[in-house]
Formats: C-alpha cells, sequence, structure tokens
C-alpha cells in the first residue's frame, strides 16, 4: 500500500501567481500547467510524509536546485515550522519564485542565485532535491551541508534502487547511509509511483 497525506493549506492564490510568472518565464512547460496540481504540488508536498514519519517539527531546510520553486515553494506554504533555502543557478527562476514567494507574503523561504557547490559555512538539518541529478551525483553536493544526524531527502523514481547501487561510494565517503525509501503515487488517472530517498548522515 503506497502513502498518502493530507494538504492543509489553500494553493488558489499560489496557483494564479505561479501560472503569471509561468506565462512569463516557462518555469514548466504549457501541457503540465494543467498537471499542475497533481505533478509538481502534492509531489512537492510528499515530503509531508517523510516530517511526520520523523517527527520533524522544526528544521532548517536547503532545497538544492529548486528551478520554478519546487518543492520550495508548496513546502514553505504547507510547512511554515520549516525554514528553507532555496538554491538555484538560473536567475530567472529563482526571480520568479522571489515574486511568488512576496506576493503571498512567505516569511520562511530565503532564494540564492549561485551554485550549491558555492554556499560554504552553512549546514542544513534536512535537504531536499527534486529532478535534478542521480544520487550519486546529488549527494556528492547535498552531504557535505549537511549536519550530522541530519537528513538528505531526494525525491525520485521507481529507478531509486539502481541509482542507489552508484552512490554507495559516494556515500560511504560522507558517512552517511540510506535509512527509508517512503513510496506514495500522484493523484493522476494512471498509477505514478514515486519514492523520497531518505538519507541519514551519521
Amino acid at each position: 500500500m503506497k502513502n498518502s497525506f493530507v494538504v492543509d493549506s489553500d494553493f488558489t492564490l499560489y496557483k494564479e501567481a505561479f501560472l503569471e510568472e509561468n506565462s512569463k518565464h516557462n518555469l514548466i512547460s504549457k501541457n503540465d500547467e494543467k498537471l499542475l496540481w497533481e505533478k509538481h504540488i502534492y509531489d512537492s508536498l510528499a515530503i509531508k510524509l517523510f516530517l511526520e514519519k520523523y517527527n520533524i517539527k522544526k528544521a532548517n531546510v536547503l532545497d538544492i536546485g529548486c528551478g520554478g520553486g519546487f518543492p520550495c515553494l508548496p513546502v514553505a506554504i504547507e510547512v511554515p515550522f520549516l525554514n528553507i533555502v532555496g538554491v538555484d543557478s538560473i536567475r530567472k527562476k529563482i526571480g520568479s519564485v522571489q515574486t511568488i514567494s512576496d506576493k503571498l507574503g512567505l516569511t520562511n523561504l530565503e532564494l540564492i542565485c549561485d551554485r550549491v557547490e558555492n554556499i560554504r559555512g552553512r549546514k542544513f538539518d534536512v535537504i531536499i532535491s527534486r529532478a535534478v541529478a542521480d544520487m550519486s551525483k546529488i549527494c556528492e553536493y547535498a552531504l557535505p551541508l549537511l549536519k550530522k544526524g541530519g537528513y538528505f531527502v531526494g525525491y525520485k523514481s521507481k529507478k531509486a534502487l539502481e541509482e542507489l547501487e552508484d552512490a554507495k561510494p559516494v556515500l560511504k565517503k560522507y558517512s552517511a547511509e540510506v535509512v527509508d525509501i517512503i513510496e506514495y503515487t500522484l493523484p493522476l488517472e494512471e498509477v505514478y509511483e514515486r519514492n523520497l530517498v531518505c538519507v541519514k548522515k551519521l
């Protein structure tokens, strides 16, 4: 049985602001606009499965490669007790996410236009990433910025297990291990299986 979760927030204003920015900067494809909730917002909010399972009430969170604001914007709206930093190297995307955040009055989201390798001197309780790179590469980015005892949570497809085999040397290098794979499905007509791969820094 796949996991599911309840969404508490109203995303009406967010959708309006996002679609306005998307019309200017093509953050997602026009075809995906029709599935904005199912494929992007709901998928982003799957982090709630991890937060609830591991009883995380407060955390400093880094979203690596936040792009058009996924997952950082929906998560900042839905989970206000998280302090989130979104980083991406594409200025127009960071600009659009900042515009949306300002329109919604979010105070728990900070945005940085830079490569993640250039973030120095900061450590995070939780690091998340969606649709950026394979597990080996994204762990190489994430694990140096993770506090000891912290978690990296990667949003992954069914190919997650294959990627984890290649990621073993990186996990060993940073004294980290996979502690959980949380399965869930998107609310689409066809079965669309997803995974949260949870890595803990020992």
